[in-house]
């Protein structure tokens, strides 16, 4: 009987773990009402459904305890399909995807008027806007969470104003020491 429980409480925890570790995702138009109750970054995962580095960045960077936890605490996080259907409103504008297939759902579909306005050219991109939903910066490409880490606080702490260089920047990726768990 002490076997059974014991059994049961583990998977208890090791449930109530994985479930701890996940980045709290919700959609743009969320955020950006969230952001006029309590303002905070947003983080935004452009990502496409056929995409490789897509699904590697959701397995092995957002799942990751560390880079969840710092998310979930510092951003709204936002995913977004560049060539999916959603109506998105930003700055007064609402994009759409008019050219939209949905019998090419899992497959190569039409670049959404979203994805075209942050000029996203590469899955997966994660786009940062500040506090008042401007866009801070775009970051291509498959990242590892200790390279995610890297992003996740210069933009969170304001630092990258203080960049007007790539020497500065490579200045502070260079001194940057990594804290999260690979």
């Amino acid at each position: 009987m002490k076997k059974i429980t014991l059994g049961l409480i583990a998977v208890f925890v090791l449930s109530f773990t994985a479930i701890a570790q996940e980045i709290n995702w919700i959609t743009m138009d969320e955020a950006l009402e969230l952001q006029k109750k309590e303002p905070k970054k947003i983080f935004m995962d452009v990502y496409t459904n056929w995409c490789g580095p897509c699904k590697m960045l959701d397995k092995n960077t957002f799942q990751n305890a560390d880079v969840a936890a710092y998310v979930n605490k510092h951003y709204y996080a936002v995913k977004f399909n560049a060539e999916g259907n959603e109506e998105v409103t930003y700055k007064d504008n609402t994009f759409r995807n008019p050219n939209y297939d949905a019998t090419k759902a899992n497959r190569r579909n039409s670049a959404h008027e979203f994805s075209r306005y942050l000029q996203v050219r590469a899955y997966p991109t994660m786009v940062f806007f500040d506090e008042e939903g401007g866009v801070i910066s775009p970051v291509q490409g498959y990242l590892k969470p200790q390279q995610l880490e890297l992003y996740l606080k210069i933009f969170q702490s304001d630092k990258y104003k203080e960049m007007t260089t790539q020497e500065q920047f490579n200045e502070y990726y260079k001194s940057f020491e990594p804290t999260f768990k690979e």
